[in-house]
C-alpha cells in the first residue's frame, strides 16, 4: 500500500521513512490514510526486497492497514454490509458462551424412560423349583376323645363287639366287657382303615365303624353264648344238669333236655386240667375266696374237690388268653349269679369233649 504523503514509492527511496518513524507524525497520517482507505485504489508493491529498515516499516504499515479493514474477533464497524469471512474447509466451532438455549421442539423426540411403577417393574424371579419346601408344621389339634377302652363294661361295649363281628373283626358273641380280645379286634379294625392303632375306641374309630355297619339286632347283642352250643351229651338229657362242653367251651343249664340258660366258659391249663366225667354239686359258696391261690371265686358251685363253676374277673378281662387252675370259669357275672340262684346241691354236672 502506498501512502501519497510519505514520499516513499515502494522502490527503496530516501531514508525519510525512518525520519518519519522517529518524528511521531506518521501514526496520525497513517490513521487518516486508513480512514480514507476504502476510497483509494490499492497499488501492488514492488516485489524487490527492501532494506531491513524499510522492511520493518512496511510490516508496520501492513498491520495498520489490517486493523483498519476489521481483521479481528469482532466485525468491522466501518463496513456494515460486509459479511464475516468463512473458511471453506473448516466450520467455525460455536462459542460455548453464546449457545442458544434448546427449546422443547429441538429436544430429541425419543420416548422418555418409563418411571418405575408396579405395572412396569420387572417381575420377581420365580422360585427355584428345586428349592426344598419347608416341612409342614405338626398339627396342634387335640387327639380325639376316647369313648371305650380296656376295662370298660357297658351296653355300648356290647354294641361295639356286635358291629365288629358283622365285618369279621370279632369272632365271638358280645359280652359287654372290653377285655384283651375286644382290644385286639379294635386294633385289627384300626390297622385296616389306616387309623392310629391304639386298641381303644375313640370318636374317630367309633364314627368309622358306625358308617360301615348296621344297628345290631337283639339276638346279635345278647346271644345265649359266645359260641354256638354243642350237641348235648346224652347224659345231659334227663334231670337237672350242668352240661359243660370242652369242645364248644360252653355251659348249658338244662332241665329234662331243655336249655334254660347258656354261657361261655374256660378251663384249666394242661398243668392244672379240669376233670372230665359225671359229678354233682356238693357245695355252694356265694363270696368264696380260694385259700390255695388267694383269689376271689364268687358264686362258686363246687363239684369235684377244689374245682367249681364260678365267676372269673380275669376271664372277663382277658378272655381265652388265660386259663384257670382247674375250675370252670364264667365271664358273664349276671348269668352266673342267676345260675347260682337256680342250682341246688345234688344237681348233676357233666364235663365232656
Amino acid at each position: 500500500m502506498v501512502d501519497t504523503d510519505s514520499g516513499w514509492d515502494g522502490r527503496g527511496g530516501s531514508g525519510s521513512l525512518g525520519t518519519r518513524d522517529t518524528g511521531g507524525t506518521w501514526g496520525m497520517r497513517g490513521a487518516r490514510a486508513a480512514d480514507a482507505l476504502p476510497d483509494r485504489r490499492v497499488a501492488i508493491p514492488d516485489r524487490r526486497v527492501a532494506p531491513p529498515g524499510r522492511r520493518v516499516a512496511a510490516v508496520s504499515l501492513v498491520a495498520l492497514a489490517a486493523l483498519a479493514t476489521g481483521c479481528g474477533p469482532d466485525t468491522a464497524t466501518g463496513a456494515p454490509d460486509a459479511s464475516p469471512p468463512v473458511r471453506p474447509t473448516q466450520a467455525a466451532a460455536p462459542s460455548p458462551t453464546r449457545t442458544a438455549p434448546v427449546t422443547e421442539d429441538a429436544k430429541p423426540r425419543t420416548a422418555p424412560p418409563p418411571s418405575p411403577s408396579a405395572s412396569t417393574a420387572a417381575p420377581a424371579p420365580a422360585p427355584d423349583p428345586t428349592t426344598a419346601r419347608p416341612a409342614p408344621e405338626p398339627s396342634t389339634a387335640p387327639p380325639p376323645r376316647v369313648l371305650m377302652r380296656a376295662g370298660s363294661e357297658s351296653d355300648r361295649v356290647r354294641e361295639l363287639q356286635a358291629r365288629l363281628r358283622q365285618i369279621g373283626h370279632f369272632g365271638r358273641n358280645p359280652t359287654g366287657y372290653y377285655g384283651s380280645v375286644t382290644a385286639d379286634a379294635v386294633r385289627s379294625f384300626q390297622a385296616k382303615r389306616s387309623l392310629p392303632v391304639t386298641g381303644s375306641t375313640d370318636e374317630v374309630t367309633w364314627g368309622r365303624l358306625l358308617a360301615m355297619t348296621r344297628v345290631p339286632k337283639a339276638a346279635e347283642l345278647r346271644p345265649p353264648t359266645e359260641r354256638p352250643l354243642a350237641a348235648p351229651d346224652e347224659r345231659c338229657l334227663k334231670g337237672r344238669v350242668l352240661c359243660i362242653s370242652k369242645n364248644s367251651r360252653t355251659l348249658a343249664w338244662m332241665i329234662d333236655g331243655k336249655v334254660v340258660s347258656a354261657m361261655d366258659v374256660r378251663f384249666g391249663s394242661e398243668y392244672t386240667p379240669t376233670r372230665e366225667g359225671v359229678f354233682e354239686v356238693f357245695w355252694k359258696s356265694r363270696d368264696h375266696v380260694s385259700t390255695l391261690y388267694d383269689t376271689p371265686m364268687p358264686y362258686a358251685l363246687f363239684f369235684s374237690g377244689g374245682q367249681a363253676v364260678h365267676y372269673s374277673a380275669d376271664f372277663a378281662a382277658n378272655g381265652y388268653g388265660g386259663a384257670s387252675h382247674g375250675c370252670v370259669n364264667v365271664r358273664d357275672k349276671k348269668k352266673v349269679a342267676a345260675l347260682f340262684g337256680q342250682v341246688r346241691t345234688g344237681d348233676k354236672v357233666v364235663v365232656y369233649w
